[in-house]
């Protein structure tokens, strides 16, 4: 079964917008799907297309299983006041996110979880992905490791900190806490949460056999960082592919997130 917007809703939002929450409904009902999620808490948020001073945020006490393109409110970067729908504004959502979007061109969706394995690894002296196998590699000049656990986030001079530390990566470890990524579209920070923590997952399979991991001599980690990806050789790239594959699953077993 299929959810068709109606014309009143695409009048009401503007086609651009419904798409932006459609897509970021999706990576949250992607999330919960795969395991990212961690009960009410952590966050997925994305600019406002047309907005640089507000972002979507959920209400805080919604499940990501719930989310649908209509559950977002608006909220504002500099004040975090609701400037649309209602709720809750989870603090720390705000004082990690805002931040980090007004900080970071690249950082239109930050997605921050505390999803198991990548987590795992935070907790670790050394929490490095290592280059061992091509989606390491693929990773691992895109990475930005915190080395410092602060508490919760509950002002925003954290957040401020955090996107130094990301600097111009996509993909942050943040020590004994979890991970984040940002993206320049709501696929984009999908796919690196996602094979962050695939990457993470395997390492983590390889640690447990207690034998020596074998690292990729460096010819062939620059040599694969040149050519994985293949962004360049499609259009569109395997990034939204990637995104658009997952979606059309949710459009088969859970269409009313697009409600």
């Amino acid at each position: 079964m299929q959810f068709r917007v109606s014309p009143e809703t695409l009048a009401d939002y503007g086609a651009e917008q419904w798409q932006a929450r459609v897509d970021l409904a999706a990576a949250h009902r992607l999330a919960f799907m795969h395991g990212f999620s961690e009960g009410i808490f952590n966050h997925l948020t994305l600019v406002v297309p047309g907005h640089s001073d507000r972002y979507y945020q959920i209400p805080f006490g919604m499940h990501w299983s719930e989310v649908t393109a209509s559950s977002f409110m608006e909220v504002g970067i500099d004040d975090g006041k609701v400037r649309r729908g209602s709720g809750d504004v989870e603090r720390s959502c705000y004082c990690i996110h805002a931040p980090i979007h007004k900080a970071l061109p690249q950082a239109k969706a930050v997605f921050h979880t505390h999803m198991p394995f990548a987590s795992a690894l935070t907790r670790l002296e050394d929490p490095r992905i290592k280059e061992i196998g091509q989606t390491e590699v693929g990773l691992s000049g895109e990475i930005a490791y915190d080395s410092e656990y602060t508490g919760p986030a509950l002002d925003p001079a954290e957040g401020a900190r955090l996107a130094r530390v990301i600097g111009d990566k996509t993909i942050l470890f943040m020590a004994n806490h979890g991970i984040s990524t940002v993206g320049e579209t709501v696929a984009a920070a999908y796919d690196r949460l996602y094979y962050t923590e695939r990457a993470a997952k395997v390492q983590i399979y390889a640690m447990w056999t207690g034998q020596p991991l074998k690292q990729l001599p460096e010819p062939v980690v620059e040599k694969t960082k040149r050519d994985i990806g293949g962004e360049s050789l499609y259009n569109p790239g395997p990034v939204q592919r990637h995104f658009d594959a997952l979606k059309r699953i949710l459009d088969r077993k859970e269409p009313d997130y697009a409600t």
